[in-house]
Parts: C-alpha cells; sequence; structure tokens
C-alpha cells in the first residue's frame, strides 16, 4: 500500500500550516473544531429542541471574533484568519444549548447573531442556489478555489434557522428585530438552503446518486465525490431539522434516503480495527484520527436515536470496542499519518 507518484503533494504553505496547528500546539481553526464529540441527551427525538450534540467549548469559543461578536477561525499562512459558516453555525447551536437550558439572554444573543449572520450571508451560485460560500481556497484532494460549498454548512445553518424561527414564533422577538411580531426571513432563508439538497452536485447542488441508487450529500463537491462520513450525518440533520420545523414530506422522505444510504454503506467504512473518514477510493485509505472516529460514534449513537434502527447502536458499539485496543489506537494513528504524507 504504498503512495503512488502521480500523487499530487500538498504544498509547502499546506505543510507550514499543519506544522503549526499540530505540532507547535498554536492557536488555530482546530482550536474551535476538536472539541470532544458528546452527545446531547437533553436534544429529544421529533421536537424541534436543543440540539443533538453539546457544542459546550464551542459556545465558548477563546478565539477570534469580529466587530458583531461572530466567530472566526485562524487557519494561519496565506488561509489567515477567515468567517467559516460551519464554525459559525456550531457556535449558534451550542449557544442554543446553553440558552434553552439556562435561560441566559446572553446565549439567546448569540444565538441571533448567528441566525442573522447565516439569514445575511446566504450566497446565490452559478446555478441559482442560496449557499454559504467559503471565501478562501482549501487543500483537499482537488483544491477548493474559493468560493466554496459544502452540504455540512448547508445542513447546519439549516438547524440554526429553523431553531431562530421556532424561537421568534414562540416570543416574537429577535435580536435583528424591533418590535414584535413574527417575522418568517428564518425559515425562509431555511427553505431556500435546503433546495441545494435536491439538485446533483453537476447542477450546482450537493447531491450525488451512486450507480446502487444511494443518495449522498457532499461536504466538499469534488468529482469523484469522496463521501465524507460526518459531513454527510451532520448534513442529513439539517434535513430532519427542517422536517420537524415544516412536516414538509419531501425533506422526510430526503432524510429517509439519506438514512437508508447509512445502513447500506456502513460497513465500508469499517476496517475491522477502526473506521474510515471518507470513501474516496485511494489505494492508501484516509483513516479517521481519533477525533473523528470519536464523532462517528457520536454522531452513530444520534441517528440510532433519531431513527430506531438497531444498526446504528451496533456498529458504534463495535467502533467503540476498537478504541480500546492500544494496538487498534496506534495502528489507525500509522495510517492516518502516511495518508496525509501521500495524499491530503
Amino acid at each position: 500500500m504504498g503512495c503512488s507518484l502521480l500523487t499530487a503533494l500538498p504544498t509547502l504553505s499546506y505543510y507550514r500550516r499543519i506544522f503549526a496547528a499540530y505540532l507547535l500546539g498554536s492557536k488555530s481553526h482546530l482550536t474551535f473544531w476538536h472539541e470532544a464529540p458528546a452527545e446531547n441527551a437533553s436534544a429529544i427525538p421529533g421536537e424541534l429542541g436543543e440540539y443533538y450534540m453539546q457544542f459546550t467549548a464551542k459556545a465558548d469559543y477563546a478565539g477570534v471574533y469580529d466587530e458583531s461578536g461572530i466567530p472566526l477561525l485562524d487557519y494561519h499562512g496565506k488561509i489567515g484568519v477567515q468567517y467559516n459558516p460551519i464554525a459559525i453555525a456550531q457556535y449558534g447551536l451550542g449557544n442554543y444549548n446553553l440558552f434553552r437550558r439556562r435561560g441566559d439572554p446572553a446565549r439567546r444573543q448569540k444565538f441571533f447573531l448567528t441566525a442573522d449572520w447565516l439569514c445575511s450571508h446566504l450566497e446565490t451560485n452559478a446555478h441559482g442556489l442560496a449557499v454559504w460560500n467559503h471565501h478562501f481556497d482549501w487543500e483537499y484532494r482537488d483544491r477548493l478555489k474559493a468560493p466554496w460549498f459544502s452540504a455540512l454548512a448547508q445542513g447546519q445553518g439549516i438547524s440554526v434557522l429553523v431553531r431562530a424561527d421556532r424561537e421568534v414564533r414562540a416570543h416574537g422577538e429577535s435580536v435583528g428585530l424591533r418590535g414584535s411580531g413574527y417575522d418568517s426571513r428564518y425559515l425562509e432563508a431555511a427553505r431556500c438552503a435546503l433546495a441545494c439538497f435536491y439538485k446533483p452536485v453537476e447542477h450546482g447542488g450537493v447531491a450525488f446518486t451512486d450507480n446502487r441508487g444511494d443518495l449522498w450529500f457532499e461536504e466538499y463537491i469534488v468529482s469523484p465525490p469522496t463521501h465524507i462520513l460526518n459531513g454527510f450525518i451532520w448534513a442529513s440533520w439539517g434535513i430532519y431539522d427542517y422536517f420537524l420545523a415544516t412536516r414538509d414530506s419531501s425533506a422526510q422522505h430526503l432524510f429517509s434516503r439519506a438514512v437508508e444510504t447509512l445502513l447500506h454503506n456502513l460497513d465500508r467504512y469499517d476496517l475491522g480495527f477502526w473506521s474510515l473518514y471518507e470513501l474516496a477510493g485511494t489505494r492508501l485509505p484516509m483513516v479517521a484520527s481519533a477525533f473523528y472516529h470519536r464523532l462517528h460514534i457520536v454522531q452513530l449513537r444520534v441517528m440510532h436515536r433519531l431513527t430506531g434502527e438497531q444498526e446504528f447502536a451496533r456498529v458504534a458499539d463495535r467502533w467503540e470496542n476498537y478504541t480500546r485496543s492500544a494496538s487498534n489506537r496506534t495502528r489507525a494513528l500509522v495510517y492516518k499519518s502516511a495518508f496525509k504524507l501521500c495524499y491530503y
């Protein structure tokens, strides 16, 4: 399982950025992302309440904010400090959880700041679909040239907006509204953002149907698609939340197809000692890092709660057992390191 000599290796700027973040311990975008994944036991399946993961540390992000209080991530190197719509949505969802739990008006204000940012930063892509763009290049298997969008951003943005709509319906006000009364802009923005899940990637959407008829939502839009597991699951929760908010039967069907895709393909992510991050088809597979392996376990436990499908719990238990073996952890680290050196 060696590296192909034809593989396009990452650039020097990529290695500098990764070195600063991973080895020097400097504050970076990883400061935000690598919160220990935790299921939220207060989230009730079938109800649009607290979000399904805690995101507590993300709600108290200790990094950079803009003058309005929106979090920014520091990628170092040429990328520098940037808005990331996924991070902004997760920050908002973490604050929403804490507001619902404690009734703290400051948490509610932070949540609505993110909802208002998401409303005002929906952009139209080349195919006329509403997306949250990333305005910086990103080195993945193929370089993602700015502006680029993601099913993960779409799903988590929707999860914020439908909860904002719920709050406005219940209380008649938000940080961005003057006076009281229901304003439908949050739900309308969520509806617009959902549209890309119905469109294939070649028509500007985030959906890909494989040759077995399974429907995927792609975190990174590349060809051929890579089916990143965590991004697919998080994106599907946004569709589920939209259904809870609207009882839209087409959204319910879309979520059901995502569940079927997971059930049909979970074994493809199982190496017998660890989980895969993606299904890119590279000669050396992209093994999940310890963080993403743990995230997969938490996400599968949430999927079990949302759907009642026992297979999600069984796989979560199996992957949990993998982490108890020191040899498995070492083997996964070696595979992951080799992949990073060979690919991306």
